[in-house]
């Protein structure tokens, strides 16, 4: 199962989100859950890095399927709707393939 963690402040303003784990939707190599999971969060930190000025912090790893990615400091209007879109991807793989492969959570920072 995935575990993700979104990162909120006290004003429900999105900081980051963290992954772990994998889907386990069918066999290794061709896991089509984690294949988006992991497209669409390269994507987001990618689309971060390409179309803002917000500085990150992030890191991924192939090993347990970690991924994780949070903002320092202020973070703009483009990089908020940047991961409510990866937040909203998620939830719409986890609504057409199941809860048993995506879990959610949050957390405050």
């Amino acid at each position: 199962m995935i575990q993700v963690t979104i990162l909120r402040d006290r004003d429900k303003t999105i900081r980051g989100i963290e992954m772990d784990g994998h889907a386990g939707y069918g066999e290794y190599g061709q896991d089509i859950v984690c294949a988006a999971v992991s497209a669409l969060a390269l994507n987001m930190a990618n689309s971060v890095e390409q179309f803002t000025d917000d500085p990150f912090q992030g890191s991924a790893g192939e090993e347990g399927g970690k991924f994780s990615f949070s903002f320092p400091d202020e973070i703009s209007s483009e990089s908020q709707l940047l991961m409510k879109s990866l937040i909203l991807g998620l939830q719409t793989i986890r609504d057409e393939y199941g809860a048993e492969y995506i879990n959610f959570r949050y957390r405050e920072v």
